[in-house]
């Protein structure tokens, strides 16, 4: 199995992903085509940063803003495979729901819906495509420091998109000094954010078979400014994460406290939450409250679950390793009473195969109650739908 493998020690931007791919091998021609077709024919060259022999990708582009439906013409117009268009287009839409988070709805992009990110984010994209890689890890991701100019002024680094990109993304990031500048944008952020299959996970053991480094425009002599990615074959992939586990005991709280206890942090972003019955000292009953919580979380759900039970210690068990199968949500298409609904159903997978199919408890709900029919039956229209759609995509 073929791992591709990010290492952003310096961040992340749309040319240094595209050199880092055309570094490892991939179809240059075919890059090249792509970006062409959207913009102007690329400039790609070897260069040095910091020593280190590297890939500078150059898009000559000029400086355009565009709508998201304007980019999205651009890019489902390219001469690129269909499955880099698609993955394109994820892109543009991260990028837009991550300005949109911060500055609301705005008709144009700024510096991410320039013709040079569309450029660089169609090669990157037709780039990965003609790797043919199984897997993609993305490594911590260094942030940089201080401050950068913008369409909106002087903006702290890094820039308030970058940060909405990688806060839906889940990947680990890593603040820098104000000397460094701007390491990652918006572009490279949702990049890496769309290509990573594992997230938050280790590189798994297996054989390096190539090494790549994408250049940024700077070359400070204290560090390469590069991206650099491999390629890593490995036998087995096990997918995981690291988390942590935070427990307190309470015999001391009503039912009505300990279910807003767990709603309240499941909604500040626990992975998962769940209440054990046990018997405490002096023989009362209480109850031993697990949290599943990503590292960086733990410090305020340990504050917010004391808070709401009123425990006077949370214990907490660091860097526990998760398995975690990878998972995708399927909308399929049921028709009852004379009519279609729409049933998200989740899809866990494991080797490139489905493993598991269940549908969306408060929709199947929903549609039940309206068709006057147990959810059971419901939810198990929704993943048969789901399993047979799966099992044509495989065929």
């Amino acid at each position: 199995m073929r791992v591709l493998v990010f290492d952003p020690f310096r961040g992340a931007a749309g040319d240094m992903v595209c050199g880092a791919l055309l570094h490892l091998g991939a179809d240059a021609d075919l890059v090249s085509r792509a970006m062409r077709s959207v913009v102007a024919e690329p400039v790609i060259a070897e260069v040095k940063r910091g020593g280190i022999r590297a890939v500078r990708v150059d898009s000559r582009a000029p400086v355009v803003s565009r709508s998201l439906s304007e980019v999205h013409a651009l890019v489902k117009g390219a001469d690129a495979p269909a499955e880099a268009i698609a993955m394109a287009c994820r892109v543009f839409d991260r990028i837009a729901a991550g300005e949109e988070a911060i500055h609301g709805a705005n008709p144009h992009f700024h510096e991410a819906g320039a013709d040079d990110a569309i450029a660089e984010v169609i090669g990157a994209c037709t780039a990965l495509h003609s790797l043919s890689v199984d897997r993609v890890v993305v490594g911590t991701i260094s942030l940089g420091g201080g401050t950068a100019r913008s369409a909106h002024g002087t903006i702290p680094v890094p820039a308030p998109a970058t940060l909405a990109i990688l806060q839906e993304s889940g990947l680990s990031v890593q603040y820098g000094t104000k000397e460094e500048g701007e390491l990652c944008t918006p572009t490279g952020a949702a990049l890496l954010s769309e290509f990573a299959t594992i997230p938050r996970s280790a590189p798994p053991a297996g054989r390096v078979v190539a090494t790549g480094y994408g250049a940024g425009d700077r070359d400070p002599p204290s560090i390469p400014n590069v991206l650099r990615a491999s390629i890593i074959e490995a036998s087995s992939i096990v997918g995981g994460d690291e988390v942590d586990i935070l427990e307190t005991n309470v015999d001391d709280v009503t039912g009505e406290v300990l279910a807003g206890c767990i709603d309240r942090l499941m909604e500040m972003g626990a992975r998962d939450v769940c209440a054990v019955p046990c018997t405490m000292k002096k023989g009362r009953p209480g109850y031993l409250v697990r949290v599943v919580s990503f590292p960086e979380d733990s410090a305020r759900l340990a504050l917010a679950l004391a808070r709401e039970t009123g425990t006077l210690g949370v214990r907490c068990l660091p860097s526990i390793h998760r398995f975690v199968a990878e998972r995708e949500t399927r909308v399929v298409s049921v028709e009852l009473c004379n009519r279609k609904w729409e049933i998200p159903v989740k899809c866990g997978v494991l080797e490139g195969e489905i493993f598991s199919l269940k549908a969306e408890s408060d929709r199947t709900r929903e549609v039940a109650g309206a068709c006057g029919i147990p959810a059971r039956e419901v939810a198990r229209l929704a993943e048969e739908k789901a399993r047979k759609a799966a099992q044509r995509k495989d065929a």
